[in-house]
């Protein structure tokens, strides 16, 4: 087990990467904010563009339709996430690819709250299409959380297969 000021530096390190990922995921939206009204779309390439979406629910749009409840619920989810997530960091920030994880999807979850808390909803801007699909709009906060996950899974089957 690392010592106390080791897992405390080693916290720190984590915290800082987290808020560079909230950084960047505020400041691109800032730009697309800037730059795009509600619903306008850039072509960027055949599968690709850059979108003004705001989400009022959560992923996929889940709630977005709600009577203005889901902005408190998944505001106060994800700050209960982030203090669970920190936590969880403390003790094993030493697991290097669990603590990178976690790091990102703390990153990303405290993004989208900074949304919420300023705006009520999330500013979505990345689409991904082809042939006439679309996948849901996302952004940089989001991306964050799904490559938090994968490596979240990635560490469990390591961990896994060890035993």
């Amino acid at each position: 087990m690392p010592s106390r000021s080791s897992s405390s530096s080693g916290l720190t390190a984590w915290l800082l990467i987290a808020a560079v990922i909230i950084l960047a995921d505020q400041f691109t939206k800032i730009l697309i904010m800037g730059a795009f009204r509600l619903g306008d779309v850039q072509p960027v390439t055949s599968f690709f563009n850059l979108v003004r979406a705001h989400n009022y629910g959560a992923a996929f749009s889940f709630l977005h339709g709600a009577s203005g409840w889901q902005r408190w619920f998944f505001l106060a989810l994800g700050l209960a996430a982030a203090g669970f997530i920190i936590w969880m960091l403390r003790r094993h920030g030493h697991q290097k690819m669990f603590a990178w994880a976690l790091t990102l999807i703390l990153g990303g979850a405290l993004g989208n709250v900074i949304d919420r808390a300023i705006h009520g909803y999330v500013v979505d801007f990345i689409q991904v299409h082809a042939r006439g699909w679309y996948f849901p709009a996302f952004n940089v906060a989001d991306s964050a959380i799904t490559i938090g996950a994968i490596l979240l899974i990635l560490d469990e089957l390591r961990r896994v297969r060890r035993t």
